[in-house]
């Protein structure tokens, strides 16, 4: 064996030793549940060694790998089979539309597919727009998919992958979710996503004891990297849903005695809104997190009221810096739960101005991260790479401020601040004011173009089922709560917005629906 490989092997940080490790510690526990299937560590290990080793026998480990799935237990087979073979994963988000993922994996130069067969139309149609890709493997729970997976393996054999790996190697490759013209491409290291997974597990004291619950999709990083990959190092118990559904996660919640369950605002909602919500017993949750839109305190209680042994906290980070970058302790339940909350462990947060000045707790500016969570690159984009890490720090694009006890406290995305009238709101803070009325489920506010006002405060809300209100009704509201400037100049009720894959709210979008709102009022 070469000298260089040798050393590498006995000192690096490689994602794929997480899976080995997770075999030798946790063995024979539960690893992944999916459906009916229950796979242990050690067989998830031998399972990614076969593909790992697959890889390599085709010759596919020069170009990134990608995987088209829901939260099925391929998902983990692929990824770390990949990382064992020094392959970067590149996880496709199902939101997107057939001709933005082909470009994605055209910008990649993505050599092999890995897709769920239940996908097959939209995979397809990515696939006639790529002509890069050298093999296409598809899995399923039908007999054909289950024997091309299967064949795939057997191409492959049980031992560890021995490759050169270093630790700033990429191992991930995420695509943003395009609210402008293209999805940037978000490079991440193998230091980076094992800094994160271990930063998580001890902040969020994962132990062997745990059942987590899979709903968000894992091609996006908040499952994947603040969840999933914590989980193999902690040997907790991954259980997949393909789907959210209330009343599934609720069975599957009392069925598993799941410790931790991650949802967004509006699956709390949901949950909190099923008819025998009495009845259920929710008492083996631990921590209850929510993530990507804030969540009234009233919400909160509710969850709490339900599970009663279980912190509700909010977790923060983007892409670019593998979350989660700050995590709310449980000790600021109830007292600072309009925060973001500090840092965590393993991420250095500060606010900083344009100039490249760190400022003083209370002070508002960008949030800005240093530590080894952070991206390599954006692909092919040089020029954006340098300017996130100006001053020698990451640049969130996040707006906030910073308590004397270093809480972090979001006011708005840079782009999302409504400018009206020579004063700035935070869209944040109106949306938070509209979902404390009690017949709002989901408000977004977005700053449209106005002839007199620059940009008018314009409001967006969802109803929650069964309630009644009216658009008069809620701009009254904000007015009893917010200040003058800051109440909508215009608020419609709608049925929902545009999402991403995760949920998020894509106010781009909106702005391009509404821009000449304004024009025809006026």
């Amino acid at each position: 064996m070469d000298k260089v490989l040798e050393k590498n092997l006995a000192i690096r940080v490689a994602v794929g030793d997480i899976a080995t490790r997770s075999a030798q510690h946790f063995g024979e526990q539960l690893a992944v549940h999916d459906g009916n299937t229950r796979l242990t560590f050690k067989e998830v290990n031998r399972l990614a060694c076969r593909f790992g080793q697959a890889l390599i026998h085709n010759h596919l480990t020069q170009q990134p790998l990608a995987l088209m799935s829901r939260n099925r237990w391929p998902f983990f087979v692929s990824y770390f089979g990949a990382a064992k073979a020094g392959v970067t994963v590149m996880p496709l988000n199902l939101g997107l539309d057939p001709a933005t993922l082909a470009y994605c994996l055209n910008d990649a130069g993505a050599e092999i597919l890995v897709a769920e067969k239940d996908l097959a139309p939209l995979a397809e149609a990515v696939i006639a727009q790529v002509p890069g890709l050298k093999r296409v493997v598809w899995f399923g729970s039908d007999h054909e998919s289950l024997n091309t997976f299967q064949r795939f393996l057997d191409e492959g054999e049980d031992t560890e992958p021995e490759v050169l790996i270093a630790d700033r190697d990429p191992v991930q490759l995420l695509y943003t979710s395009g609210t402008t013209a293209r999805p940037k491409g978000v490079l991440t290291s193998h230091l980076a996503v094992s800094m994160t997974a271990l930063g998580s597990a001890l902040q969020n004291h994962l132990t062997a004891d745990d059942h987590i619950l899979h709903v968000l999709p894992l091609f996006h990083c908040a499952d994947l990297n603040a969840f999933a990959m914590p989980a193999f190092v902690t040997g907790s118990a991954n259980h997949l849903l393909t789907s959210f559904d209330p009343a599934k996660v609720a069975d599957l919640i009392e069925t598993e005695r799941l410790s931790y369950v991650f949802l967004l605002p509006m699956m709390w909602q949901a949950l909190l809104s099923l008819p025998d919500i009495e009845r259920r017993d929710f008492s083996s949750v631990r921590r209850a997190v929510f993530a990507m839109a804030p969540m009234p305190d009233e919400r909160i209680r509710e969850i709490s009221r339900y599970f009663p042994h279980a912190s509700v906290l909010l977790g923060s980070g983007q892409t670019e810096f593998t979350p989660p970058t700050t995590f709310q302790h449980p000790r600021h339940q109830g007292i600072k739960s309009g925060s973001w909350g500090p840092p965590v462990l393993t991420v250095d947060a500060r606010i900083m101005n344009d100039e490249g000045k760190l400022l003083e707790p209370g002070e508002i500016g960008e949030i800005v991260y240093r530590g080894a969570h952070g991206m390599t690159e954006y692909l092919h984009r040089p020029e954006e790479t340098e300017a996130s890490f100006r001053y020698g720090w990451f640049h969130s694009g996040d707006v906030g401020w910073q308590d004397e006890e270093g809480v972090i406290w979001f006011v708005d995305r840079k782009k999302d601040m409504v400018k009206t009238g020579g004063e700035n709101v935070s869209s944040i803070e109106v949306e938070r004011c509209l979902l404390t009325h009690p017949a709002v489920m989901d408000a977004s506010v977005i700053g449209l173009p106005h002839p007199h006002w620059g940009e008018a405060v314009t409001a967006f809300v969802i109803l929650k089922p069964g309630m009644t209100a009216n658009t008069e009704n809620l701009v009254t509201f904000c007015k009893e709560h917010l200040a003058g400037f800051k109440i909508p100049k215009h608020l419609e009720i709608v049925a929902d917005f545009p999402r991403t894959g995760t949920g998020k709210i894509q106010k781009h979008l909106l702005r391009q629906t509404y821009r000449s709102l304004y024009d025809a009022l006026s």
